[in-house]
């Protein structure tokens, strides 16, 4: 009996510091996480400062009617040996003010909602940044017209200057959700949404699909990486100069890995699918473009990190990690697939 009785108890703490630990790691400030609450963004502030006007004016009439209701229901409780109570059907006074002050509170929180959607749907200055956002099952695309370059999954921005996203989608319904910048917006076929933000923070932020597309929905995720203006140049410059490169020249001469690496992405058919030119890049490319993927944080739209280990898993069996995707399993071999890795981290 005794045993069973600290067992219980033992099992309660266990679970109550499961719950700790779970809690501490979700307030964690190692990683930004995906939330609306940290805004990074003057278009996420612009919600977020809504957002709390709402909840103040939700609160203070929480707190009023809670407040009238305690009071009523200690100060007008019934006793034994009460009379009968005089009995109301209506009191002018009392309704004219239980609907005029709903009302006011109504026409408050009206006012900062009317204004924040005149503020959230301006159209963003000829100085802003525009990128392309095309949304493909399962991972995403970023074009820069301005730059004419291309990239995949991590989209770079330069902080203080405004951004405009023209979006849309190559195949079904998604929707872009960039949660300490902006908000979310479904992206469809054949057809063009937009949204602005300014970063006002540097950081790699997290963003998602936030629209379900298919059975990897939960793995479509994209990276912000917001940066100095000087940073985002150098980046720019540096994906100007990505492109197909001549047969060895991105690694060292005598570089056997590369060398096998380089002739199975031809031979097993990967260039079919993918492109290394960040600039002039094809478009209605099936797969991602590959410009700088030696030095992505993330995999496979953010399922994996960015290891040697992981990329040559993903080469060896994508189905099994992502089931649907359209990269097949070639039956490449594990010597293969770390000639693969060679080759693909050496483009960067």
């Amino acid at each position: 009996m005794l045993l069973r009785t600290v067992a219980r108890r033992s099992s309660r703490w266990i679970t109550a510091l499961g719950l700790l630990v779970v809690t501490l790691a979700a307030c964690s400030t190692d990683q930004y996480p995906q939330t609306t609450l940290l805004p990074r963004g003057d278009f996420a502030k612009i919600a977020d400062d809504l957002l709390d006007t709402t909840v103040r004016w939700a609160l203070l009439v929480f707190v009023l009617v809670e407040g009238v209701l305690l009071y009523a229901v200690f100060r007008f409780r019934g006793k034994p040996g009460d009379a009968e109570p005089h009995q109301t059907h209506g009191n002018t006074t009392v309704e004219v003010i239980w609907t005029v002050i709903p009302a006011l509170i109504l026409a408050a929180i009206a006012v900062p909602t009317v204004r924040a959607i005149f503020q959230t749907n301006a159209t963003p200055g000829k100085d802003a940044l525009t990128i392309e956002v095309v949304g493909h099952q399962w991972w995403w695309e970023f074009r820069y017209p301005e730059f004419n370059i291309t990239t995949a999954n991590e989209m770079h921005v330069p902080v203080g200057r405004m951004v405009s996203l023209r979006m849309g989608s190559n195949d079904v319904i998604h929707s872009f959700w960039v949660p300490q910048f902006a908000a979310k917006r479904d992206v469809f076929a054949n057809r063009e949404t937009r949204m602005w933000f300014t970063a006002q923070a540097e950081g790699d932020y997290p963003g998602q699909c936030a629209e379900f597309c298919g059975i990897q929905h939960g793995r479509m995720a994209h990276r912000i990486k917001a940066q100095k203006p000087e940073e985002f140049q150098a980046w720019v410059a540096h994906m100007q100069t990505l492109g197909p490169k001549p047969p060895g020249a991105a690694a060292p001469a005598g570089d056997q890995q590369y060398a096998l690496g380089e002739k199975l992405f031809t031979g097993k058919g990967c260039i079919a699918c993918h492109s290394f030119a960040a600039v002039n890049a094809p478009k209605g490319m099936v797969g991602p473009n590959l410009a700088n993927i030696g030095s992505r944080s993330y995999l496979a739209a953010g399922t994996l990190k960015n290891t040697d280990e992981n990329l040559a898993r993903w080469i060896r069996d994508p189905q099994g990690i992502k089931k649907g995707v359209l990269m097949p399993n070639l039956g490449v071999t594990e010597a293969e697939a770390q000639a693969l890795v060679a080759y693909l981290r050496a483009q960067k």
